[in-house]
């Protein structure tokens, strides 16, 4: 993984903090990730349990053939294009790109289009350009341990051609390389020289470039990391958060330098969930140089997660080779060493129990058999046994049938008793509720038409003729009392019947089916079918109550009858027993 200025040593168990060089112009992926990053605005912001991203980089990890496929493609296109361009500018900038498509993807092939950059800037008189691809050629050689030849490349660059944006890219490299070259020396005294010069590249970085790049504004973070000032180093991360797309390569680096801030905040959780969103954007973006899953399988390792662990280091090892890179075999085998060491002996120990647990079940095997043996001779004095109970049985089985007889009749004439026993006590609680809510009603009917008789007559006290006529006229109170009659019926006949719709939808087809809109109440249809269920079967009764015509029930019911799964014909007999004990 290419990160922007500054990279965590992949061997080391601790996060440390070095320089690198410019942010790459990544090709963005449209890489969908369900988070909302403008919801994320520091560390002690809540996430998904760890479980569920770990799942997701699984997956991506198995889809990664096709991720690197789709990613293959994309560039097997532009070479192509690049290879009918015949304009000098055009294969300039087309290089370019395949530079930035190749530099986390593939060394070889970075270096060697960067080469080829550099030439045509020359051939087309670009020296700014040509200077600039010098410094990014420098860049992509320390990246991957090529000290001296990116020495080299700087001291051959010409200065005064650069350009501002090919001036940072320089301090950038400087600075990336004697960053790399302080981590990795023994000696004191060159650390101490190298990490002075990193520091002197890096404020030259922070004067030439714009206050609102990318390049300003990951080295201020670094800087401020370096200083210890963690809560202004995350506002700085949240400003490139931001201004990242979700599932770029971009995003996946923004959220690297992300976990070491948690990570030096102390907070281990979020450390590992901005790991695990770092790796899986390089995943899905089909990105070779990995970082984030390394550190992440350590601290599986860590954790006891071993399969997991094991999973993720061979998965960066395989990207590696294709990266290839011998830095970086470096880096990951001692790694890959003791993750495959804990792996293994993970696998020794399930062997090992395993071996015992056969040993177990050979035990087991014997006593079963024999188990066996001892009831096959229980079995043979057994037979002896039944073959005299055959006999009684052949004289009871005339007598049994003729109990059977006697009992299919009597079970008949009991479910009968049943279905009646339960018709009866079910009009019975119908008839107990609906008594008992008609009398609340015609008690607060008669209030009502108390209160109304009062508004009249203190209207007509008044001489508000106008006003009473107008109240006279409308139909908004009976158009209320409707609505609250219809509410009334909806709860005490669902308070009956709790399962009628179910019951009720069951009986119909999927396409002919009634979903209330409201919950605890009944639909037209569905009123005129608890009707029905209620023993109320004339449809000018049923017209009556619900103020329709009797052409409109009747046109209901047919309607909802031909949507009947069953048999049309049997549907309001089936409906008449929704509710009943079966």
């Amino acid at each position: 993984m290419q990160f922007g200025f500054f990279f965590v040593p992949l061997p080391t168990q601790t996060i440390t903090i070095r320089y690198t060089s410019h942010v790459p112009l990544v090709m963005r992926h449209i890489l969908l990730i369900v988070l909302l990053m403008f919801c994320l605005p520091n560390c002690q912001a809540g996430h998904n349990d760890l479980t569920d991203i770990y799942r997701t980089i699984d997956e991506a990890i198995a889809h990664s053939a096709d991720y690197v496929a789709d990613y293959e493609q994309k560039t097997a296109e532009l070479r192509t294009t690049l290879q009918r361009t015949a304009d000098k500018e055009q294969q300039l900038y087309l290089t370019q790109q395949l530079f930035e498509r190749y530099r986390a993807y593939n060394n070889d092939s970075a270096l060697h289009y960067i080469n080829q950059a550099i030439k045509l800037a020359s051939q087309t008189g670009r020296a700014a350009v040509a200077a600039r691809c010098q410094a990014l050629m420098a860049f992509q050689c320390s990246t991957v341990g090529m000290y001296t030849e990116a020495l080299t490349i700087l001291d051959k660059t010409n200065r005064r051609q650069l350009d501002t944006l090919g001036l940072t890219d320089y301090y950038n490299a400087r600075m990336h390389v004697y960053g790399e070259l302080c981590y990795y020396t023994r000696l004191d005294s060159l650390h101490r020289h190298y990490r002075k010069l990193a520091d002197s590249y890096r404020d030259s970085v922070l004067m030439v470039a714009s206050p609102q790049s990318e390049t300003y504004l990951l080295q201020k973070e670094a800087q401020l990391m370096d200083q210890r000032r963690l809560k202004e180093a995350l506002k700085v991360n949240d400003q490139r958060l931001a201004a990242a797309d979700s599932g770029s390569h971009q995003y996946a680096i923004v959220a690297y330098y992300r976990h070491i801030i948690c990570n030096q905040m102390g907070d281990e959780r979020l450390t590992r969930y901005w790991l695990g969103q770092s790796a899986l954007c390089d995943i899905r973006g089909a990105v070779m140089d990995q970082a984030s899953l390394i550190i992440l399988a350590q601290l599986l390792n860590d954790d006891g997660d071993l399969a997991r662990s094991y999973n993720y280091i061979r998965f960066t090892w395989d990207c590696n080779n294709r990266f290839n890179t011998r830095m970086r075999s470096w880096q990951i085998a001692p790694i890959l060493n003791v993750i495959e060491s804990g792996y293994q002996q993970k696998m020794h120990n399930g062997a090992v129990r395993m071996r015992w647990a056969l040993a177990a079940i050979s035990v087991l095997a014997l006593l079963v058999l024999a188990s066996l043996i001892s009831t096959w001779r229980e079995k043979k004095q057994l037979s002896r046994a039944q073959a005299q109970m055959k006999r009684l049985n052949e004289e009871l089985s005339t007598v049994n049938a003729q109990l059977s007889t006697a009992n299919t009749q009597l079970s008949a004439a009991n479910a009968q008793l049943s279905t009646l026993n339960s018709q009866l006590t079910e009009s019975n609680h119908v008839k107990e509720e609906y008594i008992g809510r008609f009398m609340s009603l015609c008690a607060q009917y008669i209030t009502k038409l108390d209160n109304y008789r009062k508004m009249v007559l203190r209207r007509m006290k008044q001489k508000e003729l106008d006003e009473l006529f107008r109240i006279v006229k409308s139909t908004e109170l009976k158009d209320h009392e409707l609505e609250e009659l219809y509410e009334n019926f909806d709860s005490v006949f669902l308070h009956l019947f709790p399962n009628f719709v179910a019951d009720f939808n069951a009986l119909l087809t999927p396409e002919a089916q009634i979903q209330p809109k409201e919950e605890h109440r009944l639909t037209t249809d569905l009123r005129i079918f608890a009707l029905i269920r209620l023993g109320i079967e004339d449809s000018s009764k049923i017209a009556e109550f619900l103020h329709y015509s009797v052409n409109t029930i009747y046109n209901y019911r047919a309607r909802i009858k031909n949507g009947a799964a069953d048999s049309r014909d049997d549907f309001e007999r089936r409906v008449k027993q929704l509710g009943l004990p079966r």
